[in-house]
């Protein structure tokens, strides 16, 4: 083998090997960080399927219908032009 073609297998083989090192440690980094969330992240407070919070539900609807009527006007205005 020529000299070049072994300069370029050795390249080959570090870089596949670098990436290869950096997957691994990355793969180790995500499961730890899943494992350290799911220690110290408190758990959401689960809600009863049939009960709504009636507070931030009707502020939203409120707001929802204004901003729809708000759309509606602006379109009939811009449709009688």
């Amino acid at each position: 083998m020529s000299e070049l073609m072994s300069d370029a297998i050795n390249l080959m083989l570090v870089g596949m090997g670098f990436v290869f090192v950096f997957l691994v440690i990355l793969v180790v980094v995500t499961i730890t960080m899943s494992k350290l969330v799911a220690k110290y992240a408190p758990e959401p407070e689960p809600v009863a399927p049939g009960t709504p919070n009636t507070n931030s539900t009707a502020s939203n609807d409120a707001q929802l219908l204004a901003v729809l009527s708000a759309a509606v006007t602006k379109y009939r205005s811009n449709q009688k032009k």
